[in-house]
C-alpha cells in the first residue's frame, strides 16, 4: 500500500513538473511571434493575459501528449510477452 502511494506521489510530481516546464517553453516560444499586430492599441493587459492563456493551453496540451506517449510506450512491453 505504501509503495503504491509513493508511486502515485512520484507520478503527480512528474505531471506537475512537465506541465510547468512545457508552459514555460510555450511562453518562451510565443514571444517569438508578432502577436502585437493582432492586438488593439492600448490593450497591453489583455495581450499579456492572452499570452498566458495561450501558453497554458499549448503547454498543457503538449505535456499531456508527452505523458500519455510515455505511459503508452511503457505498456508496449506487454505486447512482447
Amino acid at each position: 500500500m505504501v509503495g503504491k502511494m509513493n508511486l502515485l506521489g512520484v507520478q503527480a510530481i512528474i505531471g506537475i513538473a512537465t506541465n510547468i516546464f512545457f508552459i514555460m517553453v510555450s511562453f518562451w516560444a510565443l514571444k517569438g511571434l508578432r502577436i502585437e499586430s493582432w492586438i488593439k492599441k492600448n490593450h497591453v493587459a489583455q495581450a499579456r493575459i492572452l499570452y498566458v492563456f495561450f501558453s497554458i493551453t499549448i503547454g498543457y496540451t503538449v505535456s499531456n501528449f508527452v505523458l500519455e506517449f510515455l505511459n503508452l510506450s511503457k505498456n508496449l512491453i506487454f505486447l512482447l510477452n
